[in-house]
């Protein structure tokens, strides 16, 4: 059996108590309470270095560690389209497609289908230094959302890369179209998000479960259709869905957001574009590797592209 351990420090409201099975399923929503509360049965999560009963509250400071079970999936190689943006022996800027998940996962068949099968037909020995069922993969997109991808392709440039992204010294670059007329020109928001205590699968900026500041930049680029704005998206930080997030608490939601939407847009963008996932692309990287300067823009999608086409 082979282990992944997490260690983090709880950070809720000191004024509140918690049971920590449902706590940890809030944070982390693929792993259900009962899941957890069998993962403390097994004496595989400890507080502040202590083993105990599922029933225990949990309060701010308290340092958790858990001991994830750790099962090697076989991940076969598969022949996908791959839109190769750029290539050398040390990595590889990839537009993933929608409706592609980054990697496997040991839900919803997540075995294959995904990018690091598409991956592993086209690249050999890539760096498995995260997960053998991540090879290459050193930060991800939303399964909705396409875009440029950064793929290490040895261990070296793995730990070069996951160090820039750690100290955020890697700019990335969104297009969002968002429902109704943004009237501001550039805006900045920064908040604390993270787990919705009331939604483990959506985030939130009201009264996270454990927040994580988050700071993202917006741009208006230009009006679509008298009723969507398209907007440049520059990623200061990279909480889970903080893009979404934070557009949708100040009343502008990606269109066809289907966690953090607004229903009518939806069905109407549906009817007249044949749009039926998120408006958000990764468009561009920039940055720095082993002294050399890089920058890429990634092509939009058909999808989406359609929708801005011809406009003013």
């Amino acid at each position: 059996m082979n282990w992944d351990i997490t260690t983090f420090c709880v950070l809720a409201d000191p004024r509140e108590t918690r049971r920590i099975d449902t706590y940890l399923a809030g944070i982390f929503p693929h792993s259900s309470r009962s899941y957890m509360q069998k993962l403390i049965e097994e004496e595989c999560i400890s507080v502040n270095g202590q083993t105990f009963t599922k029933n225990k509250k949990i309060y701010r400071w308290d340092l958790i560690e858990i001991r994830w079970k750790v099962e090697k999936m076989h991940i076969e190689a598969e022949d996908m389209p791959l839109e190769i943006v750029f290539e050398n022996d040390d990595f590889a800027i990839i537009n993933k497609d929608p409706w592609v998940n980054t990697h496997p996962t040991p839900w919803e068949d997540g075995k294959s289908g995904t990018l690091v099968n598409a991956l592993l037909h086209h690249f050999k020995d890539l760096s498995i230094i995260n997960w053998v069922e991540r090879p290459g993969i050193v930060h991800r997109l939303d399964k909705n959302t396409s875009g440029l991808i950064i793929i290490a392709k040895n261990d070296r440039s793995m730990h070069a890369i996951q160090l820039k992204i750690a100290k955020r010294t890697i700019q990335k670059t969104y297009l969002a179209l968002v429902v109704w007329i943004v009237k501001d020109e550039e805006w900045y928001i920064e908040s604390y998000i993270w787990r919705d205590p009331k939604d483990r699968k959506r985030m939130t900026a009201i009264d996270p479960i454990n927040p994580k500041l988050a700071q993202t930049k917006f741009k208006k680029i230009k009006e679509v259709h008298g009723k969507y704005t398209l907007l440049e998206v520059d990623l200061l930080t990279g909480r889970t869905h903080q893009i979404r997030v934070h557009l949708s608490s100040i009343g502008f939601p990606i269109l066809w957001d289907q966690v953090y939407w607004w229903e009518k847009a939806n069905k109407e963008a549906l009817a007249l574009f044949g749009l039926n996932r998120q408006w958000l692309h990764a468009w561009r990287l920039r940055f720095n590797l082993f002294g050399k300067d890089y920058s890429f823009e990634g092509m939009l999608k058909k999808d989406i592209a359609q929708i801005i086409e011809n406009q003013a």
